[in-house]
């Protein structure tokens, strides 16, 4: 399988090298080419640099950026074949749609004709052939969005790199754009890379995903493998808001003495469960209810179906879970 995007040893340090900011801190990747791949974490963990630099707008302090096998980490953005797409979106105000579109075509001087056809193309794509004359400010911010993956995708890129571009849209109109992109990406079958601090976003919408914390890589791999087995107690308690079980606990429920991760929909209520302790609170999340509960030191959160019945605060009560749904993580 060719490889669209590689990270050789790669760091990112900003300020003084006596005391450097380390943004990026030996990052090894490697992306395949047609894949939707995800970088995760939550703000100031190093996904956004990562991206910039792929993009070029960083320049690696040590390392190598390789894009389809060529080393670009000296290579100046223009000449990278690559686009980014924006969380602000950064449509020009002045220009409608189709020129908006038609501009990084126009800067390579490619004839109006041409690249007015091209930006059809584009807009048809994205479902907005209808608009190319109204201004930026006439369209929605769903709208807006889609001009921008248009602009982005009338270049032709082998890379699109998507820097939280779903961030300022509302709750209904993202999960929609979710399934959008995702459906536009396998139609093109280009390399997608979306930055994100949503593990919902990343969970639901790529093949691979790489979670990062303190500018490095905590884990890689299939959003299934990410979810069902993180790897550290940073990672379950990122991805997904797992139960992190000490070492104590997990030994009392029959695993071996190390932290474990144990999925709040993986518990049920049952009289002869294992884990034993008193309801702190009860939360209505609409199909289920949240139960949060004190075993000993630790606190526990299961999500229990609708409709069934509920503990009272302060009440004792079990919760059982199958044996396969205790993962146990590194000791990091």
């Amino acid at each position: 399988m060719t490889t669209a995007v590689e990270f050789r040893a790669v760091s990112r340090h900003f300020g003084p090298a006596s005391a450097p900011v380390k943004a990026v801190d030996g990052v090894d990747l490697s992306i395949a080419e047609g894949a939707f791949f995800a970088m995760l974490g939550p703000s100031g963990s190093g996904k956004t640099t990562c991206l910039r630099l792929i993009s070029g707008f960083e320049s690696p302090t040590a390392g190598e950026i390789c894009i389809f096998g060529e080393n670009v980490s000296a290579t100046p953005p223009h000449l990278r074949n690559v686009n980014t797409v924006f969380q602000d979106y950064a449509l020009f105000p002045h220009m409608n749609v189709r020129d908006n579109v038609a501009y990084g075509l126009m800067v390579k001087g490619m004839g109006r004709a041409q690249r007015y056809a091209k930006a059809d193309e584009m807009l048809a794509l994205v479902h907005l052939d209808a608009y190319g004359s109204r201004k930026p400010g006439q369209l929605s911010g769903g709208q807006r969005q889609r001009v921008a993956l248009a602009r982005a995708l009338v270049n032709e890129p082998r890379v699109l790199l998507l820097d939280e571009p779903l961030g300022a849209l509302d709750l209904k109109l993202r999960e929609a754009m979710q399934d959008e992109l995702r459906a536009l990406q396998q139609r093109l079958g280009i390399t997608f890379v979306f930055v994100t601090h949503d593990q919902h976003e990343a969970l639901s919408m790529a093949d691979s995903l790489a979670v990062f914390n303190n500018g490095k890589i905590a884990q890689i791999g299939t959003p299934e493998d990410v979810y069902a087995k993180p790897r550290t107690r940073f990672v379950a308690d990122f991805v997904g808001s797992s139960n992190v079980l000490p070492p104590a606990l997990t030994r009392s429920l029959g695993g071996p003495e190390k932290w474990a991760s144990l999925r709040p929909e993986s518990l049920r209520i049952d009289p002869e469960g294992r884990l034993q302790g008193t309801v702190t609170a009860l939360r209505y999340l609409g199909a289920a209810h949240r139960v949060n509960l004190k075993v000993g030191e630790a606190d526990i959160g299961a999500i229990l179906p609708a409709g069934q019945p509920l503990p009272e605060p302060g009440s004792q009560i079990r919760l059982g879970f199958d044996a396969t749904a205790l993962h146990i993580m590194d000791e990091a």
